[in-house]
């Protein structure tokens, strides 16, 4: 991901804002449209942070909760991690599958989770919805107004059938960067050079370097 710090910061706190729309939200219900799913949970979030010092101070062990309680079912995660990994993940199996999702998840919590403190003022304005009545797979727009330049925010959700039946994120773009088409860039070359294993070897090893940070 070829960024200056100034954007990458951006990208960082823009990003951390999806987690905390998410956590704010309950179940999808399986009526609701996906631009009108985005724009409750943005209406929410803005004074959630505010009210939650802990999130603000990036509270790792909140964060987390709150990713485990409210985000994951509101998320095709197992889909995130598997367009993230690349065709490797055919390959990959059970026991590897489910250690590159937990290890992905607590990568990207502690990679945006110190950006919520930087959320103060900020509003979100969803763009109206381009999409089909019997669309599956839909990309919402919006942007994050506030200090300095508006922020691109744009979500992409598939529709789900079945028990759990609503819209869900799979993939989120933040200043003209799709997260996992950046992941996959990075992931694959560790895969190329040290398989399935080397890359949840070094996304663990990412993580215990990140939490030696925080603490």
């Amino acid at each position: 991901m070829m960024m200056n710090r100034r954007n990458l910061a951006r990208w960082a706190s823009a990003a951390s804002l999806v987690l905390a729309q998410l956590a704010t939200g309950v179940a999808m219900a399986a009526d609701e449209a996906p631009d009108a799913l985005i724009k409750r949970l943005s209406t929410e979030v803005l004074d959630a942070i505010k009210a939650d010092k802990s999130i603000q101070a990036g509270d790792i062990a909140k964060v987390v909760t709150l990713v485990d309680t409210k985000i994951m079912p509101n998320v095709n995660f197992q889909r995130m991690t598997a367009s993230a990994v690349g065709p490797a993940w055919r390959q990959a199996s059970a026991e590897q599958k489910q250690k590159l999702q937990d290890e992905f998840k607590i990568l990207l919590v502690r990679t945006y989770s110190g950006a919520l403190a930087q959320v103060s003022d900020q509003e979100i304005v969803v763009r109206p919805l381009r999409a089909a009545a019997d669309d599956k797979d839909v990309v919402v727009r919006s942007e994050v107004r506030g200090r300095g330049d508006p922020v691109q925010l744009d979500y992409r959700l598939e529709q789900t059938p079945g028990q759990g039946a609503g819209w869900k994120i799979y993939n989120l773009n933040v200043l003209g960067i799709w997260l996992v088409e950046t992941y996959r860039s990075q992931f694959a070359q560790e895969i190329n050079a040290k398989g399935i294993d080397g890359l949840i070897a070094t996304l663990a090893q990412r993580n215990k370097s990140n939490d030696g940070k925080k603490g």
